[in-house]
């Protein structure tokens, strides 16, 4: 059947999709090329080795998703979801800028990284939401879930990209330019924007206004036993599991004492993971839930390998797995939670998912930083790890119900 459908990589036949694909790609490095030299910066630069410091800044970076979430939602429900992105994008790139050109000049200090991380994730609360499900409007509703998974797959090989090119930036020019390189990478998607069909898309119905909107989404998605569960997963993966970057780096600079280059190929090692996870993912003609069981318990499994990582090498491997178990975490969610729910409630289910599997890191990150600096790198893995077996749990409980209420449901 899905070969009939075109297999893997079918809707990239779609020319509005194939646009914005490619300038995702170039932007998406920028990205993780700006989050690499971030923490770098923190790190190794602006502090000695304090993880806490690093989990302060994510927990700036990804607290927005939560802090904005009565209106993050509204917002992709409402309004017109491709100018929408243009305005988010362009604010993300001149954040990017202006931090850069405070680090290349040497002018940058802790509290303005704290300050920027805070600005650049508030705009990424309003984009999350919108891109996600601008998605459906790009291809329609038949290859969304392929989209999502070729979405992921462009964002994973950008994770596999940007590091190792930002160890490369920062060995050879300096931290901010990391930076600078992200901000200028916002061009391509806003070209993207510009350039895509408007006749071509395939466009949602939109919500209507009126006071108490989240509100409703909030009482829709818990009104739905599979949605209540999915976000509970994503809650407990979301504000223990994924903590990456702290991860990453103390193990780098502590445990290993490799450089910005030996951080950057780590967390590169990483995206090897995901993008197999990704590619896997848009192979299939639907999401299934089971899948959420299994990502959960290889997610809490690689963890606690990781921890117990005798040298770099395994290490690297263990982020692999890790890095897979993460992607079909979630692209599953992704996929289940818009194809099952109603368009006009899209933006705000998905707000909701974005908000509790980034907003979590609020909590997470400083918790997760606590931990490495007064018990060492490893435990820190090993309150990811608790988090994905926790997740498991959540995940078999939820998978029994299904079966039990809907044994002929072949998304099971």
């Amino acid at each position: 059947m899905s070969a009939a459908r075109g297999g893997t990589f079918r809707s990239l036949r779609v020319h509005n999709y194939r646009i914005w694909a490619a300038g995702a790609l170039v932007s998406n490095i920028g990205t993780w090329m700006q989050r690499t030299a971030q923490a770098w910066l923190v790190l190794t630069q602006l502090t000695h080795h304090n993880a806490s410091a690093v989990g302060v800044v994510m927990a700036l970076q990804f607290g927005p998703q939560l802090l904005w979430l009565p209106w993050t939602g509204s917002a992709a429900d409402r309004f017109d979801k491709r100018r929408l992105l243009m305005a988010t994008q362009a604010a993300m790139g001149l954040l990017a800028l202006a931090l850069g050109l405070l680090t290349v000049t040497g002018h940058v200090r802790l509290w303005q990284v704290d300050v920027f991380a805070f600005l650049f994730g508030s705009a990424a609360a309003f984009d999350a939401p919108v891109r996600q499900t601008f998605v459906g409007e790009l291809v329609g509703e038949r290859d969304l879930s392929n989209a999502v998974s070729l979405n992921s797959t462009s964002f994973n090989a950008a994770r596999m990209i940007g590091p190792g090119l930002a160890g490369l930036v920062i060995a050879s020019v300096g931290t901010g330019w990391a930076f600078l390189i992200n901000g200028l990478s916002f061009v391509a998607v806003l070209m993207s924007l510009k350039l895509i069909r408007v006749g071509a898309l395939h466009l949602q119905a939109r919500a209507r206004r009126g006071r108490g909107s989240f509100v409703e989404g909030l009482r829709y998605a818990w009104a739905r036993p599979d949605l209540r569960a999915i976000l509970l997963l994503l809650a407990l993966i979301g504000t223990f599991g994924l903590n990456f970057t702290i991860y990453i780096a103390t193990m780098a600079v502590r445990v290993f004492h490799t450089g910005a280059n030996g951080f950057g190929w780590l967390t590169s090692a990483m995206a090897i993971g995901t993008i197999s996870g990704a590619l896997f993912n848009a192979s299939r003609e639907t999401a299934r839930f089971r899948s959420l069981l299994v990502g959960s318990a290889f997610f809490g499994i690689g963890c606690l390998a990781a921890a117990l990582s005798p040298g770099v090498w395994f290490f690297a491997a263990c982020l692999v797995v890790i890095g897979v178990a993460a992607l079909t975490l979630t692209n599953t969610t992704n996929s289940l939670m818009q194809l099952s729910t109603e368009p006009a409630m899209r933006g705000r289910v998905m707000a909701l998912r974005v908000g509790i599997a980034l907003g979590g890191t609020l909590v997470g990150a400083p918790v997760v930083g606590w931990v490495a600096d007064h018990c060492g790198p490893r435990w820190a893995l090993g309150v990811g790890a608790a988090s994905g077996f926790a997740a498991a749990i959540v995940a078999a409980h939820a998978l029994m119900r299904r079966v039990h209420h809907q044994p002929q449901s072949p998304a099971i």
